[in-house]
């Protein structure tokens, strides 16, 4: 989407481009446990989510995606692999963003710092409902994946 901006002295028109907004999101299978990481929200949009964030101008998302880990829950994970990537524009509702999902593993217990008010390992059994953004859709997508691997599917 283009939009035109007019300068008011000599009329020149310039074009401003409305691009979507990269992000990381990371789902973290804690090792020992059978569960993964869910970061409560600080700010809004409210509630549970994946940790995860916008990637800064000149880093990779795979570094972003362990900056917010760390940032979010105080683990040192290591990626395992790039899961999907979610583009759909009324995923966030503040504005247009495309995220990268990671899989990733790590040792320990979470806690929340930075974005997040707390960090908690869920089983699938037990992820509290609603999920902030895509989030729902993300880790139904995660766990059709896993069963598959398994051959539950």
């Amino acid at each position: 989407m283009v939009e035109h901006l007019k300068c008011p002295k000599c009329g020149y028109e310039f074009d401003i481009y409305k691009n979507p907004v990269p992000t990381a999101d990371i789902i973290i299978e804690v090792e020992g446990t059978g569960g993964i990481v869910l970061i409560k929200r600080k700010n809004p949009p409210y509630g549970w989510a994946i940790p995860g964030g916008f990637v800064d101008y000149g880093e990779s998302l795979e570094k972003a995606a362990v900056r917010e880990a760390k940032e979010e829950t105080g683990l040192d994970v290591t990626l395992v692999s790039q899961f999907h990537t979610y583009s759909d524009p009324s995923r966030d509702p503040r504005h247009h963003t495309i995220t990268t999902v990671f899989m990733a593993r790590a040792k320990g217990e979470p806690r929340g710092g930075d974005d997040a008010q707390q960090a908690k390992i869920f089983m699938r059994d037990n992820l509290p409902t609603p999920l902030a953004f895509d989030h729902a859709k993300i880790l139904e997508d995660y766990f059709r994946f896993k069963d598959s691997e398994t051959g539950k599917d």
